[in-house]
């Protein structure tokens, strides 16, 4: 049997960031079995701007959208600011949904995820991702809807350890399996 390949952006920069403990416990104790999720890591990609696509388009983009196309399924965790998904990840997406109807996200399954240390989790911020995702369009798994309030209390050694908050994550990452299996 293949392993599955998941990718793994974090649209947060912080050295301790809360999504990208999160990501990592994803990658280390909650996937399936016959699944290996890698991070890549977004802190090289530039602006986007439409004058660098083509022969111009920068190395990390490239590399990014390489990452992005050999995977199987992608995993996307993000910060609310402002009411929004952060800007460094929509700066991404905006890479990732180019070239005009050539996208490596059209049809990709996706999973997204938000935390936030306010209660309501980031819930706006996943609004925003996934209407951005479903433009583009990838193909969204819809539940479950995993956003994690108060993440400080539900973190512990760089891990997320709030069984609750685990079991929404390893059944959303089971869907994205099953979301992989279907498109094979």
């Amino acid at each position: 049997m293949k392993l599955c390949q998941f990718v793994g952006l974090c649209g947060s920069l912080r050295k301790q960031s809360a999504h990208e403990q999160i990501l990592r416990t994803m990658a280390q104790e909650l996937l399936p079995s016959d699944t290996h999720l890698a991070l890549f890591r977004l802190h090289e990609i530039p602006p986007y701007n439409e004058d660098l696509e083509g022969a111009a388009t920068p190395a990390a983009v490239l590399e990014l959208r390489q990452s992005v196309n050999a995977a199987d399924g992608v995993v996307i965790g993000s910060p609310e600011y402002n009411h929004g998904m952060s800007g460094v990840l929509k700066n991404a997406l905006d890479w990732l949904s180019r070239p005009h109807g050539k996208s490596v996200l059209a049809a990709k399954p996706v999973l997204t995820f938000t935390a936030s240390p306010a209660f309501t989790g980031g819930v706006r911020a996943q609004q925003q991702l996934n209407e951005t995702l479903w433009a583009i369009p990838a193909d969204l798994a819809r539940y479950p809807q995993i956003v994690i309030g108060s993440v400080q209390s539900k973190m512990s050694d760089g891990r997320l350890v709030d069984e609750p908050s685990r079991e929404y994550v390893r059944a959303g990452l089971k869907v994205l399996r099953q979301m992989v299996r279907v498109a094979e």
